[in-house]
Order: C-alpha cells, then sequence, then structure tokens
C-alpha cells in the first residue's frame, strides 16, 4: 500500500462537493442524503480500510457474509424517489469532470473490454471524452436489487448499517417483481434488464423502496489497486492534482438529475490536517445548521417527511 495516501469517502445529493458529508465507512451508521428527487440511505463497507475518518473500523462484519468474502467493497443503498422514474433512464457509474485520457494507462481499452465480457455487459460510456463517464442501466448493473414496500414516512425505511442487502423481495415489492416477469435471482435479473424494453416496462414507483448493493473483488482500497485477470493498475501511479478522485453518480439520463453522488478521494497524508478538519469540523457544522439534507444514523435524527 502507498503510504504517501489515505482514503477519504464522502457522499452527497449533488456534484457539489459543498453539499457532501464524510461517509462513516464500516461503521454502525446510516448515512442519510435526500433532494427535491429522492431520499436515499447509504453504507459504505471497504475491506482492510485504513482512511477517514480516524479511527474506522478496517472491517465489518459484511465481508464474513458467504458472497461477500471475496469482496474488497460494497456502495449499498436504500432509495424512495418522490416520482415515478423509468427504470431505462437511471444509470449509475463513474463520472469525471474533465479529460481523463492522458491519464489511462497502456492497455486500458483491453481492461475495458474484459470488463464488459466478465462483469457488466451493459456497461457503456467514453473514457476518453472531455467529461468521460462510464456507466450502466443501474437495475443492470447493481449486484444486488431488492424490491421493498411502499412507505408513508420516510424513516419507516429500515436503517442500513445492520443489513446485508440480497436478491429476496419485502413485502409487496414480491408481487411487484412477479407482475413484471423479472428473475429471482441475480444473474437472471441482469440479463433481464440488458434488454432495454424490460427497462422501458419497468418503473420505479413513488414512495417505494428500492434496495441494491453494489461492489466486487476486483477493486482494492487498501492498496489502491485494480486486479483483473491479466490486468493489474496501481492507481496511484497516475494520480495528479486534477486526477485523485473516483465519483460514483446514481443519476437520470434523460434530465440529468443527481440522486447521489459517492467519492472515493485519495488524500495526500501531507493534507491530512485539512481533511480531518472538514471530517470532523466541517460535516459538525453543517449537521449543526440543518445541512443540505442529510442526517446520520436514522433514529432519532432522520427525517420524517411524508412522501406526497
Amino acid at each position: 500500500m502507498d503510504k504517501k495516501y489515505r482514503l477519504k469517502v464522502t457522499a452527497g445529493p449533488t456534484w457539489d462537493p459543498s453539499t457532501h458529508q464524510v461517509v462513516p465507512v464500516n461503521a454502525d451508521e446510516t448515512l442519510r442524503i435526500e433532494n427535491e428527487h429522492c431520499v436515499v440511505d447509504l453504507c459504505v463497507r471497504i475491506q482492510d480500510y485504513a482512511g477517514y475518518p480516524h479511527g474506522s473500523p478496517k472491517t465489518n462484519a459484511y465481508f464474513s457474509h458467504p458472497e461477500h468474502v471475496s469482496d474488497q467493497y460494497s456502495i449499498a443503498t436504500s432509495v424512495v424517489f418522490k416520482q415515478p422514474t423509468n427504470s431505462d433512464e437511471v444509470v449509475f457509474g463513474n463520472y469525471f469532470g474533465h479529460p481523463i485520457r492522458d491519464k489511462l494507462p497502456p492497455g486500458f481499452t483491453s481492461a475495458l473490454r474484459l470488463v464488459k465480457w466478465m462483469l457488466d455487459p451493459a456497461l457503456d460510456g467514453d473514457p476518453y471524452a472531455d467529461k468521460p463517464y462510464l456507466c450502466s442501466p443501474a437495475v443492470a448493473t447493481w449486484n444486488k436489487f431488492c424490491i421493498g414496500d411502499v412507505v408513508n414516512k420516510i424513516d419507516k425505511a429500515p436503517p442500513l448499517h445492520n443489513l446485508v442487502i440480497e436478491e429476496v423481495d419485502e413485502g409487496s415489492g414480491a408481487q411487484v417483481r412477479k407482475k413484471h416477469d423479472i428473475p429471482s435471482d441475480v444473474d437472471g435479473r441482469r440479463k433481464h434488464f440488458h434488454n432495454e424494453e424490460n427497462r422501458k416496462s419497468f418503473n420505479f414507483e413513488k414512495g417505494r423502496v428500492y434496495f441494491s448493493d453494489f461492489g466486487n473483488p476486483y477493486l482494492g482500497f487498501s492498496d489502491f489497486t485494480l486486479r483483473l485477470p491479466g490486468f493489474h493498475l496501481h492507481v496511484t501511479n497516475y494520480i495528479d492534482e486534477k486526477n485523485h478522485k473516483l465519483r460514483y453518480i446514481l443519476k437520470n439520463r434523460a434530465t440529468d438529475d443527481i440522486y447521489f453522488v459517492v467519492v472515493f478521494e485519495l488524500v495526500h497524508r501531507s493534507k491530512e490536517d485539512e481533511a480531518l478538519s472538514f471530517g470532523q469540523g466541517e460535516q459538525a457544522d453543517r449537521m449543526k445548521n440543518g445541512g443540505k439534507s442529510n442526517n446520520l444514523e436514522r433514529g432519532a435524527e432522520a427525517s420524517t417527511s411524508d412522501i406526497e
């Protein structure tokens, strides 16, 4: 592992980092994100974690689950949309605010073809564009997808920090899956939604909870390495002032509406005090003043706004 860098994970309802909070990685907490489009609860787990906030657990019981013992990270969410939203329009993936073509390593195109073949045939994007992106229809790329019940109050959705999301629907969600002929296994569901017409026929309902989990064994945040068969990339070799953040975004590709953003940022240890200040001071002030939208630990402080 490169000792010069530490990882900081932040998340928020927009691209703007001033709306973000530091994510309590591996902690027994659920981070809430809310904007005009949806309410999101988020948990990030990283194996062998040694980043911010200081004192974060090194691992999480999640990685002891039989289906996740090989995984290196997890982005788990529950989303409640405030308006009906067609699933063909909702995409999840990586977005960059500046060109990265000059920083892409030799063999990257071949590695990308390997990712599409091994992991995600629905992957689309242009890493060589002025504003590069790599994304997929969310329902086709999520590792786990669970359709939950309709909720009247957002705080009634179960917290995520003590939950391992599985491809098993909750309550009336099972009838929704059956109605749309969505297979009940992961591979079947992902293959089903590789078909555009199947995505267009499935809508995220207003007020219903949708759970998802995304992660894999190939991106290691403990040593900042991407490992694919025949292709190993040490990320720190390609870091500069512009290229030190990896963003995962859930967004609407038809309207450009953003549902949430998670940023994995490599912080040089010379800036450790600045990162710590962000993690403890700025976030505390934002929460004390009501913040932009978010609450930690869904409980007494969780939003009780109705879905109207």
